[in-house]
């Protein structure tokens, strides 16, 4: 059972998020896919497989993982504008790696966690490059027939990596790895090679404001797992991510239409 959750839980949840981004933009891809349908069944995994005291500090750790993936949507924004792809992808990727040994450094209370990780988002928020309204930008449409499946492949591959070595790594490493950009990168390096720097400025715009709900569940998960059990504080963690990101996602539905005569 814990195999299969290895191989087809987080590949199935990239998936699903990644088609359904596709149908409503860039911004909300980019909400989409920080999702916890990566880290969240890595800690799952993690908790079934070390128990919940294990469980809960490598959620713990998890939050300081999400300012180095803040990190790499700020290094990735600024060097798409001088930088193809994958130059931008992998100054960004050195960038967030180097961070995420130096994090795995840090012990921090998880009460003191939340705030400096929301602290650091809203610091990329702001580092992130100017960019102008999005003007007859077309929908990421044309995607190569392999996308999805190494997308899939990629997120099995990491969640197999992490879980297999979390005993040797430690709670703290493991979950500091969690959120690894594998969804968040895919989708950077397509938005910037198909639409440009601005499209794909957008994109991780949208990356950093789902990362706020990423951090709530992370927090819930590494609060509750060692009082209530996996199953309850993982649906409720669950439950108020996915209520947060609809609820921004409607927010921005219903704003949309009132800026645009102001064009």
């Amino acid at each position: 059972m814990i195999l299969l959750l290895k191989l087809l839980l987080a590949p199935a949840l990239v998936v699903g998020s990644s088609l359904a981004g596709r149908r409503w933009g860039a911004q909300v891809t980019g909400v989409l896919v920080t999702l916890p349908i990566v880290a969240g069944p890595i800690l799952l995994i993690t908790c079934l497989e070390h128990g919940t005291a294990f469980g809960a500090a490598a959620a713990s750790s998890s939050l300081l993982g999400l300012v180095t993936l803040a990190l790499f949507a700020v290094v990735f924004a600024w060097c798409s504008r001088r930088m193809r792809w994958a130059g931008a992808l992998a100054t960004a990727w050195a960038a967030c790696l180097v961070a995420d040994l130096a994090v795995a450094q840090v012990s921090l209370p998880t009460w003191w966690g939340l705030p400096v990780t929301l602290a650091g988002i809203a610091a990329a928020s702001r580092a992130l490059p100017p960019v102008a309204a999005a003007t007859g930008v077309r929908p990421l449409s044309e995607w190569p027939w392999w996308d999805l499946p190494g997308r899939a492949a990629a997120t099995a591959s990491l969640v197999v990596l992490v879980t297999t070595l979390s005993s040797a790594l430690g709670p703290q490493m493991t979950g500091v790895l969690a959120p690894l950009p594998i969804a968040t990168s895919v989708v950077a390096a397509f938005v910037l090679a198909g639409h440009g720097s601005a499209e794909a400025v957008r994109t991780l715009r949208g990356v950093l404001t789902g990362l706020v709900g990423f951090a709530v569940f992370c927090f819930v998960v590494a609060v509750l797992v060692d009082r209530w059990g996996v199953a309850v504080a993982f649906g409720l963690a669950l439950t108020v991510t996915v209520a947060g990101q609809l609820a921004w996602l409607r927010l921005r539905h219903t704003v949309r239409p009132t800026a645009a005569p102001a064009r």
